[in-house]
């Protein structure tokens, strides 16, 4: 992508396709002057825009050479009170493709340009409107599918995030600064920054930092669902009980054992929380080529999922052989947590199933088949997620290339407290903060190159 902002851009903002009406925008120091030319009045008098006042919306006619196009709602927004910080003008249209595409070619004619993906939050970056993390929260919202993901997207772009990043930095540069003047007088031996201050000051930063770190392992699940894998022997209804948790014949039911052989995989959100569902191949010792590779997967699916549902046919499995095939399972479950679940209560009763398996473990008791009690399961699997941990108010990291850039910066500053302890001298200890601080600084965009805001606003849908 091309940096430009001497241009004005157009770019539809709402989803592609016919609706009760559509948005488009125009951003740019032409703006005025285009809609100007295409916007009348009902009885085809040209209205200027360009001396309204910004935050009004007025009612008229999109036409070319007397032909009426649409009647519109037109919404201006003047520099820098704007998404973008420049002229800005919203069309709202009937939501017929036909008239979208009839007003966009009418604006390009007249001497827009088609925007780039995220151009327009872009633009915004670049005037200063939001900084880079902000603006990457953006992203995030549009995406967010669940109260929690809005929650925390909500939050950083509101600034929460950024504000300590730059508190962080203000301490390291204040210290970074008098290390460099110790540069300056290198030949006298002084010491403007004193060591023991700077020392706890790394303690406290990189406290701050690990804390950060740790909080992405929580932000990723928030952000791209909690994944929990279905797994267990064939036929014990992992994929009737994948179709009751999302309430959809997602996957094919069948008494025929190893009807599932690759990886079934659907979202559901429970009481805020986004859960991936996995459904898997039963796993079992067969000959069959393309279910073993099934199994495969299902072992792997296991060691990638934060929480793994363990379902046996309440009537196939004893006590024992239950005990077996969990610690099988552990065998492959890494950190994940393992929720036991016995199904098809209902085959011969409830209470004749719980004194079976009195002695083992926890044990949540279902008919999937039914629906019997998954509204037990679902409670149990919001607890296992840890809410004690997800605040809105808190700073949670949800970006891998933040949480990569923190643990650079942590290495680095690291460095610098060992050096510390060692007695290094200052120019290597500039070398690291200066390290540190580029780091902090590519987060918020302070720190920025043309190939990273490619990386990041190329993501973005057109018309944002």
């Amino acid at each position: 992508m091309q940096i430009q902002l001497n241009d004005t851009i157009t770019a539809l903002a709402t989803p592609h396709g016919s609706g009760a009406i559509a948005v488009i925008r125009l951003s740019g120091k032409k703006s005025f002057g285009i809609i100007d030319k295409v916007f009348f009045d009902k009885e085809l008098k040209a209205k200027t825009i360009s001396g309204e006042k910004g935050y009004t919306v007025h009612f008229g006619i999109i036409a070319e050479s007397g032909i009426i196009i649409d009647e519109v709602l037109v919404t201006i927004f003047k520099n820098p009170h704007s998404y973008t910080g420049e002229d800005s003008v919203e069309i709202s249209c009937h939501g017929s493709t036909y008239i979208q595409q009839q007003i966009l070619q009418l604006l390009l004619k007249h001497g827009a340009r088609m925007a780039n993906a995220g151009e327009f939050t872009l633009r915004a970056f670049l005037n200063g409107k939001f900084d880079l993390s902000q603006a990457e929260a953006v992203a995030d919202l549009i995406a967010s599918n669940s109260d929690l993901s809005h929650q925390v997207a909500m939050q950083q772009m509101r600034g929460g995030f950024s504000n300590k990043i730059k508190i962080l930095r203000d301490h390291l540069v204040n210290f970074a600064s008098l290390i460099e003047l110790e540069l300056d007088f290198s030949e006298e031996d002084v010491e403007f920054a004193n060591r023991e201050d700077l020392k706890n000051l790394i303690l406290q930063i990189t406290s701050i930092i690990d804390k950060l770190i740790q909080s992405f392992e929580v932000g990723n699940v928030i952000k791209n669902g909690i994944p929990v894998a279905i797994v267990g022997k064939p036929n014990a209804g992992k994929s009737t009980l994948l179709n009751v948790l999302l309430d959809d014949d997602r996957a094919i039911v069948s008494e025929i054992p190893g009807t599932t052989r690759d990886v079934i995989e659907d979202e559901m959100v429970i009481d805020g929380v986004l859960f991936r569902f996995i459904d898997t191949a039963g796993i079992r010792t067969t000959t069959d080529i393309i279910e073993q590779m099934g199994v495969n997967k299902a072992f792997e699916v296991i060691k990638k999922s934060a929480i793994v549902i363990y379902l046996f046919d309440a009537h196939e499995l004893s006590a024992g052989d239950l005990r077996m095939e969990i610690d099988l399972i552990k065998q492959h479950i890494g950190t994940s947590q393992l929720l036991t679940v016995a199904n098809k209560i209902d085959v011969e009763g409830e209470e004749e199933v719980r004194r079976e398996f009195s002695g083992s473990q926890e044990i949540i008791y279902i008919s999937a088949k039914n629906n019997n009690h998954i509204d037990v399961l679902k409670d149990k699997l919001v607890s296992l997620f840890d809410a004690r941990t997800v605040n809105a108010t808190e700073t949670i990291v949800t970006n891998a290339r933040h949480s990569d850039a923190l643990k650079r910066a942590n290495q680095a500053l690291i460095k610098v407290g060992q050096g510390l302890e060692k007695n290094i001298a200052g120019d290597l200890l500039a070398l690291e903060i200066r390290y540190a601080l580029n780091e902090l600084g590519s987060i918020t965009g302070e720190v920025t190159n043309e190939d990273l805001l490619d990386s990041i606003f190329t993501r973005f849908c057109i018309g944002k």
